[in-house]
């Protein structure tokens, strides 16, 4: 598909309006997961460099804050529209760099894009207030402020949604923003600032960095000109840069690791189900933040729905994200295969039995072939860990309370799924499943219209909906006295 195409890489970041190399000269190599070649490289910005950045967003601060609400909105619409207006292009470079197939990866841009049409709507900042209960009718007032300078710390899954989401609501907040891309997926970062500049968004609202994860995070963490801390990533690092943060008492927005249970009962739409595994489970190779870790089947159904979910698996094509019809792409490095095989042979060391897949599609590569195990349990630790690979686990149940008291017991709480048609079981479900989002009957749950987060060690804050733009703001209190 992309044979013979020349595809534009931006190779500097982006800091203060413009486009910098490393004042050493050093640079991150970035490589093609599917293909193991070299793109091209990135800039490692120094301390120097990462404080100046800081400075800049800073001083862009005063000045953007005073930009009216519907100017700004105004911006981000013409960012929006300059992103639906490249969005195949973008999609092509999100490929090559993160692996994903192209129609994937052309749907996530539209889903990125929905982020910044989203918060682009001035009403979503009307959350001051006068209270009617003063001395005179504007003696007590309740205002909303933007934070301040923000940064963003974003994962390699979904390299320009994870963006948008947290760009958006601060930019139409009044706050500047510092982004931080993952160093397997700078260039759909910089792509996307690059069109932020030819919206007209002003210099320094908007900035790039690129370099040492731990350079870089150290300095962030640990200024007081940045205010606020987003991050999308594991429940490990989270925890380190929460504890980082707090010398600085940083706001902070944790997206973190999930496990999300698939749940399908006994008077379950077998297919449906089916459809809505392969969508929560599959996409992305596995690969996605809400992805269905384990699927439990209700006993009476367990051998029907293992033997359709198995026939389905098989029909997924692998391969290279650029060509025609593929729908499972590689897994980012080889260190995510070899947590894949980890975690399968752990299952079938303590019983489980493999139903298709279980190995790699080849040695050199970074492929898994899509695989069902049967005869999973909550001791193994494919079910007790986060996979983010394409194996599914099923775990036969016969007693929805206990089902509900193993799960209870996971530290995580991001998503679930359920299939059912019983609304009382969907209403007990909605209430004892503790987690941030539950899709019900679906396999899909994300919208910008919506919030977006978990509980326990998923994190905190939301991001999506009216709540997204909250996070970015402060509320302050003004007494008047005559």
């Amino acid at each position: 598909m992309f044979e013979g195409e020349v595809i534009a890489l931006r190779e500097q970041a982006f800091v203060n309006g413009e486009w910098i190399t490393a004042s050493d000269d050093s640079v991150q190599s970035v490589l093609n997961p599917a293909t193991g070649a070299y793109l091209g490289s990135v800039p490692q910005l120094s301390v120097r460099q990462v404080d100046g950045c800081i400075r800049a967003a800073e001083t862009a601060f005063y000045q953007w804050r005073e930009v009216p609400v519907r100017e700004r909105c105004r911006l981000l619409t013409a960012w929006y529209e300059l992103i639906m207006a490249e969005r195949e292009r973008l999609a092509r470079i999100l490929t090559l760099e993160q692996g994903k197939p192209f129609a994937e990866a052309l749907g996530e841009i539209t889903y990125a894009a929905s982020y910044i049409q989203w918060f682009s709507q001035p009403t979503l900042l009307d959350t001051g207030a006068t209270l009617p209960y003063g001395e005179t009718p504007l003696s007590m007032l309740v205002l909303s402020e933007p934070v301040g300078v923000c940064a963003a710390i974003t994962p390699w899954n979904f390299p320009a949604a994870m963006i948008t989401r947290k760009v958006a609501p601060a930019l139409a907040a009044g706050c500047t923003m510092i982004v931080k891309p993952a160093p397997d997926t700078p260039f759909t970062a910089l792509a996307l600032a690059e069109l932020a500049q030819q919206a007209g968004i002003p210099v320094g609202v908007l900035n790039v960095i690129t370099g040492d994860a731990q350079v870089i995070g150290q300095r962030l963490t640990s200024s007081p000109t940045v205010r606020k801390l987003s991050f999308t990533g594991s429940t490990a690092v989270g925890s380190t840069l929460m504890a980082n943060c707090a010398p600085t008492l940083k706001r902070l927005s944790l997206e973190l690791g999930g496990n999300a249970p698939f749940i399908v009962c006994d008077d379950a739409d077998i297919d449906a189900a089916v459809e809505g595994a392969i969508a929560a489970k599959f996409r992305n190779a596995g690969q996605t933040c809400v992805c269905a870790n384990a699927i439990y089947v209700d006993d009476s159904i367990y051998d029907v729905f293992a033997a359709r979910l198995v026939a389905r698996v098989q029909q997924l094509k692998l391969g290279r994200g650029d060509e025609a019809d593929v729908v499972i792409g590689p897994l980012i490095n080889r260190a995510a295969v070899h947590k894949v095989e980890r975690l399968l042979a752990d299952a079938v060391s303590k019983g489980a039995r493999v139903l298709c897949g279980g190995q790699r599609w080849r040695e050199d590569a970074n492929w898994f072939v899509p695989t069902v195990i049967a005869n999973a349990n909550f001791e193994m630790a494919c079910v007790k860990e986060e996979i983010f690979g394409p194996v599914a686990p099923l775990v036969r149940f016969t007693d929805e309370t206990y089902l509900l008291q193993q799960l209870r017991q996971q530290h995580a709480g991001l998503a679930a799924y359920v299939y059912s048609q019983d609304l009382k079981q969907i209403q007990r479900f909605a209430r004892d499943l503790e987690v941030g989002m539950v899709g019900f009957n679906t396999g899909l749950i994300s919208d910008a219209a919506v919030p977006f987060g978990g509980v326990k060690a998923s994190g905190m804050g939301r991001e999506g909906g009216r709540q997204g733009i909250e996070e970015y703001l402060e509320t302050k209190y003004i007494k008047l006295s005559n």
